[in-house]
């Protein structure tokens, strides 16, 4: 029978998609050392928390790696290569949640819900009312979108034709821009944006893009938005920043270190959103991931390959572990 390995418990769905297939084993922790001994048997993983490059050394049945979700930063992609593991993600499917998560944090932000909540908690109805006349409208305001995949079109979309932001981008393709979009340089976006929303993978180009230089050349009222992966930011001179007040606030989602420590400086600003890695997370984003990432795994355990293959150079490789006719 075959063995399917899952970080995390999965849809309702996908888990009655795979019943047939094999058994469904949920990982009983996420260290490395569980994850690379649990892993010794199983046909393929499916991915929702970083995997240490050991596991593919010591999963000789290993055929596939599939991402819940779309970003491979989890997956060791030398250590799959070596072994001739297939990985394969399921893009796209959690951009409305996303996207739909930068345009309440940019509200909050502007609306200063966190100042409010605490105060009218705190001190009554008046304390929590005084922050609203320093609120400020999304109306009129130019969002930048820097990535414009899956997820930073989502983002354009409901800004542009739902907020009526005027909305600029940067992508590495500069594809022509949809209509009501313009594209721009990272560094004129940085300097013309009211909202700089970070929609990027996590590449060696990406990270620590937002630099100490970059920025200082935010407006002194931007905001900053990160739904992509926390090295993309230089923690450091963003925490000065803010100290400082040099930019409106910020909303992160991803972090360097993840769980963000308790003590960490970003809990204590007011201008800051903290959430836990959770933009793309809801009801229906988790059914589709998981109904995407059990569809791959059971095309790999048919002896097929996934729809959304991420390293084909491996077929080769792949095949003399597992001839297509076997």
């Amino acid at each position: 029978m075959h063995r399917i390995l899952s970080t995390h418990t999965l849809h309702p769905r996908a888990s009655a998609m795979l019943a047939g297939a094999g058994e469904l084993v949920v990982a009983s922790a996420l260290d490395a050392a569980t994850l690379t001994a649990e892993a010794k048997h199983a046909d393929v993983i499916i991915v929702r928390a970083p995997l240490p490059p050991s596991l593919f050394e010591n999963a000789t049945k290993l055929r596939a790696a599939v991402r819940h979700g779309a970003g491979l930063d989890m997956v060791p992609m030398e250590a799959a290569a070596a072994a001739g593991v297939l990985v394969a993600n399921v893009p796209a499917v959690n951009a409305r949640s996303v996207a739909e998560y930068v345009m309440f944090a940019a509200l909050a932000l502007l609306r200063r819900f966190r100042s409010v909540d605490r105060d009218l908690r705190a001190k009554g109805w008046n304390a929590g009312r005084d922050h609203a006349s320093h609120a400020s409208e999304l109306a009129g305001k130019t969002i930048g979108i820097i990535g414009f995949g899956a997820i930073g079109q989502a983002v354009a979309h409901i800004a542009a034709h739902g907020f009526g932001l005027d909305v600029v981008a940067t992508t590495r393709s500069m594809q022509p821009a949809p209509d009501r979009i313009g594209f721009l340089s990272i560094d004129a976006l940085i300097e013309q944006s009211d909202i700089i929303v970070l929609c990027c993978p996590l590449t060696p180009e990406t990270r620590g893009l937002i630099s100490r230089e970059r920025i200082a050349r935010m407006k002194p009222d931007a905001l900053l938005i990160n739904i992509s992966r926390g090295p993309v930011i230089d923690d450091e001179a963003l925490i000065e920043a803010l100290r400082q007040d040099r930019i409106g606030g910020a909303a992160l989602d991803v972090f360097a270190t993840q769980p963000l420590p308790a003590n960490h400086p970003y809990f204590g600003f007011d201008n800051v959103i903290v959430t836990p890695h959770m933009a793309g997370i809801t009801e229906q984003s988790m059914m589709r991931m998981g109904v995407g990432a059990a569809g791959e795994t059971l095309l790999v355990l048919a002896n097929r390959l996934p729809v959304n293959l991420r390293n084909p150079d491996v077929v080769e490789h792949y095949r003399r572990r597992f001839p297509a006719d076997a």
